[in-house]
């Protein structure tokens, strides 16, 4: 199949496709003789578990590892779990940050009502810099 099929049957697009290949995740098409790039149904296999672990967030430098570790099959899967868990990490700790966010967002929100005009906004207010204090307690 041609790029454009792979690209629709994938879900790809195709200035994907070429990333992907330039960057060695799926392996370089055959050619016709008019130059056109060639796939077969093992790179949109290769394309649906790329997309999987996309889906995952997992990075590409993650996807490369578990792409040369398929290559490996007898290589033990602790790798895998290895990678996983160390990706499992990294959620939790965004996850700590987007509640933080999230709590920081609805304590700013209760800082202004809704019958305000903009110069008396408190949410506005509370986002300028604060004046420093000297250490005798009075503002610079």
């Amino acid at each position: 199949m041609k790029i454009g099929e792979l690209a629709k049957r994938s879900g790809c697009s195709i200035q994907t496709i070429r990333y992907y290949e330039k960057e060695g995740l799926i392996s370089a098409p055959e050619r016709t003789e008019g130059n056109f790039r060639l796939y077969n149904s093992v790179v949109l296999e290769k394309l649906s578990f790329i997309k999987n672990c996309r889906a995952l967030d997992l990075t590409l430098s993650e996807i490369k590892h578990l792409v040369s570790l398929q290559n490996s099959p007898e290589t033990p899967c602790e790798a895998v779990n290895e990678m996983i868990d160390t990706h499992l990490l990294v959620v939790e700790s965004r996850i700590e940050d987007l509640q933080k966010l999230h709590g920081d967002l609805k304590q700013l929100r209760l800082k202004c009502g809704n019958a305000r005009s903009v110069d008396q906004c408190g949410i506005l207010g509370e986002l300028l810099p604060k004046p420093e204090r000297s250490p005798s307690g009075t503002r610079k």
